[in-house]
């Protein structure tokens, strides 16, 4: 098997940006998402993700820098058939059948699973002979996981996939996703807002906020780098630099604060969860610490930043 380390990234951003009619979606974005990862895609609404995913499948263009899938910057036919994107709008066509728009899957594609995609399907209890027009938003999300599963991608990018689906569709569309990184080594790119469903899944993770990259990287090596300290509100003040999110409740004090050793004095640290490094960081000042990150990251090399 080929050491994870020496293989072409799935992903490869230097200097990415997107201008919509003279606004940046996306500026300055430099990230890398290894072959074979579960990437987590975060960040409030207006923030960038859905651009940066549509970039990544080949929807856009980039208005500077460039997006390299695995290795190329460009997109050949060979490479496309190696990318599956499912986008928040879902768009199909309404007035095929289910059984139709797998069996349009199974001849448009070089490669097809016709098992996995009739799993997917048969998961939501959907009639072959059923009109994609007629179906739900989270029945029209199952379908396009069957496409974009069947056609057995290398990269799989999903922008908001969970969003319609009930608890039990989320739980059976997790456990199909990580299901296929572990048995084809499928290197996968999903945005989420639901945060608590990401724990335990995702093993890489980028953070987009206003435009830009905020975090970047392993996603063990981002949470042992942070401590999340409480203290009574009294307390000496935290090295400034390092304090991502501060807030006092009552006579206790909270923060995320950018450092893997625990604090002395008054403050009692621990590791942060997923949920509480990302809400550390959406409630924090948005511009704060993006530089600090990356001169950090240089100095450290400990893949927290961009």
């Amino acid at each position: 098997m080929e050491d994870p380390t020496t293989m072409t990234p799935a992903l490869e951003a230097v200097g990415l940006g997107r201008r919509y009619r003279g606004e940046w979606a996306l500026r300055d974005c430099d990230f890398t998402v290894p072959t074979g990862r579960i990437c987590g895609v975060v960040g409030p609404n207006g923030a960038g993700k859905s651009t940066l995913l549509s970039l990544a499948a080949r929807q856009l263009s980039p208005s500077e820098g460039e997006v390299r899938v695995f290795g190329e910057a460009s997109g050949t036919p060979d490479q496309r058939a190696r990318v599956a994107y499912v986008a928040q709008d879902k768009p199909l066509y309404p007035g095929l059948s289910v059984a139709e728009t797998l069996r349009m899957g199974r001849e448009l594609n070089p490669l097809w699973d016709q098992d996995t995609a009739q799993r997917i399907v048969e998961q939501g209890e959907l009639r072959p002979k059923a009109r994609i027009g007629s179906l739900s938003g989270g029945q029209r999300t199952r379908v396009c996981l069957a496409l974009a599963l069947g056609k057995l991608p290398d990269l799989l990018v999903l922008d908001e996939p969970m969003a319609d689906l009930d608890p039990l569709a989320r739980h059976q569309l997790m456990g199909t996703l990580m299901s296929a990184a572990a048995e084809r080594g499928t290197t996968i790119v999903v945005s989420s807002h639901i945060l608590p469903e990401l724990e335990g899944v995702i093993d890489h993770l980028l953070l987009v906020q206003r435009g830009g990259i905020r975090l970047a990287g392993d996603l063990e090596d981002i949470l042992d780098g942070h401590r999340l300290v409480t203290g009574p509100a009294g307390s000496a003040g935290l090295p400034a630099d390092l304090v991502v999110e501060q807030r006092v409740g009552g006579r206790r004090a909270t923060a995320l604060v950018r450092t893997g050793e625990p604090l002395g004095g008054a403050w009692e640290s621990e590791r942060p969860s997923l949920e509480e490094l990302l809400l550390g960081y959406l409630r924090g000042p948005a511009d704060k610490h993006v530089n600090d990150e990356r001169t950090n990251d240089e100095r450290t090399n400990d893949g927290v930043a961009a």
